[in-house]
């Protein structure tokens, strides 16, 4: 189904991989159109609660595919960002937990797509960047307005303007990633997190992604309304009930995740 990607689901993770090592996974008009449907699918099918999202070979991608973007028009130029920014957003706000499995290269539009997920695992091996002014451009798929968000604005500035690339230690100690594995324990490490999330609350764990992801940008007062009014959905919902049953009887709660 796809050419591009590679898509399995198992014990409710999907995984997803992206699979052009010859161009070092370098995100093409096609291979965006993929994620965004790949995504969609998963956000749709009730077996997947989780997405782990890595590359083949030496990257996980290493950019935008140049090849392709250096012909291309100020407006095409235009409406190939806003594509980058199309499944970004969709990946953001898909309502599972979405992990990324940094296995190498994450430049770029890569560096873009590791930020729009939620949790970033990086192998030792895994280099970050934003070499955008490099080539005369800015950060297109949300950097330079995601990185300044995880990282501060001054560190934000500071990649995007030197364009320097940095190493997985370094992206951890800023705060790009939130943890740091040998390679061989990548996708273990990836799945060892998803199975902890999904053994909470599937209705928590949504809501909660999305008052997060909403509230960020507001101001205080406003964000801690959107917390209230968002409390209601779990607040009334079954595995609110399991889950203040199992803590009073001393149990493991046994939610409707499976």
């Amino acid at each position: 189904m796809y050419e591009n990607l590679i898509y399995e689901k198992k014990a409710g993770i999907g995984y997803v991989t992206i699979n052009r090592p010859a161009a070092m996974n370098a995100l093409s008009s096609a291979l965006l159109d993929e994620l965004l449907t790949v995504f969609n699918e998963a956000a749709g099918d009730d077996e997947v609660k989780a997405v782990i999202l890595t590359g083949e070979g030496k990257a996980f991608v290493a950019g935008a595919d140049i090849s392709e973007m250096c012909n291309l028009t100020a407006l095409e130029g235009k409406a190939m960002m806003a594509k980058g920014h199309k499944v970004m957003n969709c990946i953001e706000s898909v309502g599972k937990p979405v992990i990324a499995a940094v296995n190498g290269f994450a430049l770029g539009g890569g560096c873009e797509l590791a930020m729009a997920c939620d949790i970033r695992i990086a192998s030792e091996k895994a280099k970050f960047g934003q070499p955008e002014v490099n080539l005369g451009i800015i950060p297109g798929f949300g950097g330079t307005q995601r990185l300044p968000r995880l990282v501060g604005t001054g560190m934000g500035k500071y990649l995007i303007m030197t364009a320097e690339m940095i190493g997985a230690d370094e992206a951890y100690r800023i705060g790009l990633v939130e943890k740091v594995v040998p390679a061989e324990e990548l996708i273990a490490a990836a799945e060892k997190v998803a199975n902890m999330i999904m053994a909470k609350a599937p209705i928590a764990i949504a809501v909660a992604k999305s008052v997060i992801n909403t509230g960020y940008n507001l101001d205080m007062l406003t964000a801690s309304q959107l917390e209230i009014e968002a409390l209601a959905t779990p607040f009334g919902s079954e595995d609110r009930k399991e889950g203040m049953a199992a803590f009073l009887e001393k149990r493991p709660a046994k939610f409707n995740n499976k």
